[in-house]
This record gives C-alpha cells, structure tokens and sequence, in this order.
C-alpha cells in the first residue's frame, strides 16, 4: 500500500481526492489523465474509472475546459487530436481546426488603405472567428473511439456549468488584463465580471445558457451545434459585434467538416515522434529542431556546457522556424513539402549551418537564418505570421492502453471577446498572415474562404525502439508551444529526465534581436555565457502549460507543467 500511494503521489494527486464515478461500487479501472484545470482532469479521471475510453476522457475534458476555462479553449474553438489505438498499435489524428466563412477574401485583414490592420485591433469582433471545429471533431473521435455513452460525456460540464465553478488565479488574472476592452463587450462583463470589476479568485460563475447548449448537444449531438438556433447565435454575435462586424452562415457551417489526417513522424535518435500535420506547423517544426541537433551529444553537452547546448537548440529553433514561416499552410490550398522539410539529408545541411563555436554572425540587411530549400518545395515568400499565447492541452490514457492527446484552443485570452449561449468564440482567423504578399509573391497563409490557419499547437506521441508509446503531450504558448514541447522532448530522450522534470525546465523562444531566456529560471544564469557565444540575450516571461503522461515501469503516469495550475492523476495497474 505504501508503494502504490508513493506511485500516486508521482502523479500529483492521490486517488482519494478525485472520487471516481465508476459504474458499479466495486469497479476500478487503470488510467491517467492530465490537463491545465483540476475541474478538468477530475471529470476525464471519472470517466476512466466509469470504464470509459481515453477517447471518452478527453472528450469530456474538453466539454469541461468550455466552462471552467474558456479564456483559452471550448466548443467555440478548435483543435487537433491525436489517437493510439493500444491493441493494434495504429495512429490517427483528426483535425479539428477553425476554416475561413465563404465570405472571406485575401483582403479580409487590410485597412481601407490596403495596408494589414494591427494585430491588436483585428482580434475582437467578428472578423477574426472561424466556423468552431470541436464539435465535429468530437463527434468523429467518439464514433471511432468511443465506449461510453455520448449523453454521459456532457454530464460534468453541464453540472458545472449549471451549479458553477470557482475562478482560478490565471482566469482572474487574464479578466483583470481585459476590463478596459470588455467596455466594449457588455456580455462578457455580465458574466466575468463582479461589482464592477474582474471576478476575484474564488468566485463562483454560473452560465446556466452555456449549461442549456451543453444539454441541447448532449441530446441532438454534433448537428445541434451547427445548425439551428446556435448557428444563428452565433451568426448574429459575429453580425453585431462592436468592433470588426463580419458574416458567418449557415452554408459556412454545413460546409465544414472534420478531417482525418495520417500523422507526420519521423525518427529521433532510437525514437519515433509523431505529431500532426498541415495545417498545424507542430511536427515539421519539432521534427526539424530535433533532426538538426541530432548530430550532437546532446546529453554530454547539457552535462558539461549548458550553455552550449541551449545554444546549439536556440540556432536550431531559429532555422527551424524560418522554414515554418515560409512553407507551412494548410495543404488543402498549399503544396506543402512535409516530407522535404523532415528528410534526413535536408536537415543535415541545416545542420551543418550550426556552429558549436558560436551563434550565426548577423550582417546587416541579411537574413542571418534563412529559410531552406527542402526537396519538393515551390518557390515562395515567407511571411511572419501571429498567434496569441492561449491555448489548452490534455491528455488521457485507458486501461487498454488507447491514448487520447489533444490541443484545444480559440486562440488568444478569451478568443474574439464574444459570446453565443454562453460560449466564447475564438479569434482563430487572426493566424491566418495579414498581408496576402510579400514582395509580389502570394504569402501561404493568407486569408482564403473555406481555408484553415495555420497553427503552432503541437500534441505529440513518442514510441520507443519496440514501437511501443512512452511520452504523450503538448502545451499551450501560442507559436512558442513548439519549443515547450521541443524542449521536453530533449529532457526526457537526451537528458534522461522524468516528463515532470522535462517539463519544469527553463523555456526559450527568440525575437528578431536573439534569444529570449525565461526569466528567474536556471537559463537565465546562463546569460552571459550564450552572450559569450554571440547571442542577443534578454529575459522575459515565458509561460507554458504543458500536459502530458509518460510510461513508467509501473504504469502510465500523467504530469503538468509546474507553471499551470494544472493536475493529472493516475491509477496504476
């Protein structure tokens, strides 16, 4: 009993503080479940141990986000999910991603002037929503995956919905930034706000008309959201709204659909990693870093010189990331040359554009890590593209050992700043690229009707030199969600760490100047070493939200980003 309590306690929560809702009093199921909310990981537990899927956890996880976390996911959004089928070993995603209304044209982010609009100014309203994803997605994933019920899946949300959670410190936290804005948004402020002001930590919301749709879907199932009365809540929000007024239709929403996708994997020293595909730039990118450090001894490095190996992963993350800028849309509008940009004697030439001695000198009017030439690639521009930090990821593992990986999002804190029955609506358009061209050639992502933006989230599979899965997870961080993943890739399979301690590590990203090192942490001490190596160093905040499991000699067991306040929980067999 002391063993098994000490296993619990790895991961995070012992079983007794989330009661399970097992269908008989006696039933106890092995399974893990991790997420960013407590409220989250709790109703995907009980639906493990109620001998429920990891299909039917996560799903029922992401109908909980909707409530208790809405400033970063929901059925308003969109997502990518990954699946293991634990008996035949198979891997399938689902994209689940927001499109483009019909109406929208390559213009739809320029001024009157024909310039693009400013980020900050293009994201409330309507313009920036996309036709929601989740719900077709979840409606594919229980049809293949599924075991419980579709009615039992929506029970924990419903019931907090109806009866009401408590804010969190990072929900209070993200109302407080938007109060000036949310005068504009009296809706929001109806149901975030208290006396006047933010919702302090503690405060109990209720949003019995999200509990209404909540039921409506529990009982007409997916096409209740995309017709009717929610397609024209939602059509209306985005008609009216008190900034950037634009047209969602009733023909948007019955054109759209989820896809299934093959995942995009490739090997990693003994490892296989797979992710997803098109339109998310997660696998190519995480793939691309990680073909382009393999040469090196990463461990000994780490061990020996820090500093040298955060620099050999900052070029690699920058060369990466040019690629990303330049090749990466969704492949149902654009050649997008995965396999090229994953071939192994492509990234040795990246490869070897990196120095152990030293950063890439930076000459002036001359890009100082320009993209690449991958094999199968079209001759085009690269152009920035923008995602907001929000974000949500969770993970849930079965006793059959099927596991559920899936990144949740409408993009930035609280999407668009609209609400239909109670819901948030995403602002995913805004990571479609404004300008359609950069020195006259079309841009991949711009803004096209019926098309998907392209996004950064990431959720990941890792299986061993057996084929067997022992890491899943992914994070939130807007186009940073990358290199959180990344970097808890590196820790676990170079660094020998537990996925908890791979996750804890210190977080990079860059700017156009150099390397961005998160501040407070050990790399921040490391500062004046990478500046040694011809960095352009500074600190910043660096928040990540990493969930995940890993598998144990004793079992799956589920972690979460000691930046969170996130929980996973695991019964072991």
């Amino acid at each position: 009993m002391k063993k098994l309590l000490t296993l619990f306690a790895f991961s995070f929560l012992t079983l007794s503080a989330v009661p399970a809702l097992a269908t008989s009093a006696s039933a106890q199921y092995s399974g893990t479940a991790a997420s960013a909310h407590p409220e989250a990981t709790k109703a995907g537990f009980e639906i493990l141990q109620a001998g429920g899927s990891a299909t039917d956890a996560a799903m029922a996880m992401m109908l909980v986000l909707t409530v208790v976390e809405p400033q970063s996911s929901g059925i308003g959004g969109g997502g990518f999910f990954l699946h293991h089928d634990g008996k035949t070993g198979w891997m399938e995603t689902i994209d689940g991603r927001e499109t483009a209304p019909a109406a929208a044209s390559s213009d739809w982010f320029l001024d009157k002037d024909g310039q693009p609009m400013g980020y900050r100014s293009a994201i409330p309203g309507g313009k920036s929503v996309g036709v929601p994803g989740n719900m077709r997605l979840m409606e594919m994933a229980h049809k293949k995956w599924g075991k419980l019920p579709w009615e039992k899946l929506f029970k924990p949300a419903i019931k907090l919905a109806e009866q009401g959670y408590a804010v969190s410190a990072p929900q209070h936290d993200w109302i407080k930034r938007l109060e000036k804005l949310w005068v504009d948004f009296p809706a929001m402020q109806k149901l975030y706000w208290r006396d006047g002001a933010a919702a302090p930590r503690g405060t109990i919301i209720k949003n019995p008309e999200l509990g209404t749709l909540l039921r409506e879907l529990q009982a007409g199932g997916a096409d209740a959201f995309y017709t009717g009365k929610t397609v024209a809540a939602i059509s209306a929000a985005v008609a009216n709204a008190p900034s950037n007024p634009s047209t969602l239709t009733q023909q948007d929403f019955a054109n759209y659909s989820a896809i299934l996708r093959a995942p995009v994997c490739s090997s990693y020293r003994e490892y296989r990693i797979c992710g997803m595909g098109p339109p998310s730039s997660g696998a190519t990118t995480v793939l691309q870093i990680l073909g382009s450090i393999e040469r090196f001894d990463m461990g000994a490095l780490y061990k020996n010189e820090p500093a040298r190996a955060w620099h050999v992963i900052g070029e690699a993350m920058q060369l990466a990331y040019a690629d990303r800028e330049k090749y990466l849309a969704d492949q149902g509008f654009v050649s997008v040359p995965v396999a090229g940009l994953i071939d192994k004697r492509y990234l040795a030439k990246r490869s070897a554009l990196i120095s152990l001695q030293g950063a890439r000198t930076r000459v002036p009017d001359v890009e100082t890590y320009p993209a690449g030439s991958p094999p199968g690639a079209t001759p085009r521009t690269a152009a920035i593209s923008s995602e907001v930090a929000g974000t949500t990821h969770f993970t849930a593992v079965d006793k059959q050992g099927n596991i559920a990986n899936m990144t949740s999002t409408v993009e930035g804190p609280f999407g668009s700043q609209l609400l239909a029955r109670g819901m948030v609506l995403n602002n995913e358009l805004t990571d479609f690229t404004f300008a359609p061209e950069k020195n006259g050639a079309p841009v991949a992502n711009r803004v096209q009707a019926g098309k998907r933006p392209l996004s950064s989230m990431s959720p990941t599979i890792v299986y061993d030199a057996n084929g067997q899965p022992i890491l899943a997870l992914g994070s939130a961080g807007g186009k940073r969600i990358i290199m959180h993943v990344t970097k808890t890739l590196i820790g676990v399979l170079d660094y020998g760490m537990s996925l908890k301690d791979a996750m804890a590590m210190p977080n990079i990203y860059f700017n156009q100047s150099g390397l961005i090192v998160e501040e407070g942490s050990d790399l921040e001490k490391l500062q004046d070493a990478l500046t040694r190596l011809g960095h352009v160093v500074e600190t910043g905040g660096l928040p990540s939200k990493l969930a995940g499991a890993q598998k144990t000699d004793a079992g799956w067991v589920g972690a979460v980003d000691p930046r969170s306040t996130g929980e996973a929980v695991s019964r072991l067999p």
